[in-house]
């Protein structure tokens, strides 16, 4: 169980998460990804930037 960062919500995290992994906020909606495994710690997740073909 971890917390939201963006609204405080609780966010399951199941027990074989990666790092690395997209999860979403179920009450705010969100994008978050699990920056760490031991601690657990979820940060929001950057946007992605448009790739125009560069």
């Amino acid at each position: 169980m971890s917390e939201c960062p963006v609204c405080g919500a609780n966010i399951s995290v199941a027990d074989d998460v990666v790092k690395g992994e997209l999860l979403e906020c179920d009450d705010c909606g969100t994008e978050l990804e699990v920056k760490n495994i031991d601690p657990l710690k979820i940060e929001e997740a950057p946007e992605a930037e448009e790739d125009w073909g560069q």
